[in-house]
């Protein structure tokens, strides 16, 4: 109970230190340490990967709490798609699962972000029908990032450029001539959303692994030392509250 009173004050404490004028709009979150956290527990990857499944609405809610209108989660890489068949045959099952957990709660629109040829079929299949379903949702936009990669986002957006330059009757040159960084942000899988103003890493690790690379140029990041099946409200508090007190200077 002494624990309980405490962490709320603290808590408190917490929210009464966030610049609450100075908000993210758009926040990038890498769910790492799912596999580290069920090792460290004793227990098998694919309860590590349900376990941090089961933290996702969860932090959604605390986004949605402050205003939040843009998240994307990283929860597949391309180079995911390198590991054991059978930890990833659990994985898109509890991914398909979540994702369309998260469309249950009927507020927030889910777009899937990645490169859907890569998945298989039946994955793929349930992950659009979610998008479907949470299409009229005028709340929160929840990006889940699958089977992605930033690298691959990046050449899809120049290979669509170059496509549809093509059909318009371009030369290679003219094409060449005349590219902008406008046309690849408007090509890239977030088109049309703002770029993240914060992004989250937990586990410790502090690197990107191509995690949003054209969008985040500009970002604030933030490294969790927490795994992310024990990410905490309060985790997410001093994440804000770092970012509200930081001075963005926007590369002026």
């Amino acid at each position: 109970m002494a624990y309980n009173v405490l962490y709320e004050v603290y808590e408190r404490r917490l929210v009464g230190e966030i610049d609450t004028a100075n908000m993210p709009r758009h926040i990038g979150v890498i769910l790492d340490g799912n596999r580290r956290w069920a090792k460290s527990v004793g227990i098998e990857a694919s309860a590590g990967h349900r376990r941090g499944a089961s933290k996702i609405e969860e932090f959604l809610g605390w986004a949605d709490e402050v205003g939040t209108e843009v998240v994307t989660l990283w929860m597949l890489s391309t180079d995911n798609l390198k590991r054991d068949p059978e930890e990833l045959a659990a994985l898109f099952e509890i991914i398909a699962d979540a994702v369309e957990h998260i469309a249950q709660v009927g507020k927030w629109q889910i777009r899937v972000v990645g490169a859907k040829d890569v998945l298989p079929e039946k994955f793929a299949a349930r992950l659009r029908a979610t998008e479907a379903q949470t299409a009229s949702c005028r709340g929160m936009q929840v990006n889940v990032a699958i089977g992605y990669g930033g690298r691959e986002e990046i050449a899809d957006a120049v290979r669509a450029i170059l496509r549809e330059q093509a059909q318009a009757g371009k030369s290679l040159e003219e094409v060449a001539d005349g590219l902008t960084v406008r046309d690849i942000t408007e090509h890239l899988y977030t088109k049309g959303q703002p770029d993240p103003d914060l992004v989250i890493r937990t586990s410790g690790e502090q690197r990107l692994s191509g995690f949003l690379l054209w969008q985040s140029a500009h970002s604030e990041f933030y490294f969790c030392e927490a795994y992310w099946p024990d990410f905490r409200r309060v985790d997410f508090l001093r994440a804000l509250r770092d970012y509200s007190q930081r001075e963005r200077r926007l590369g002026r």
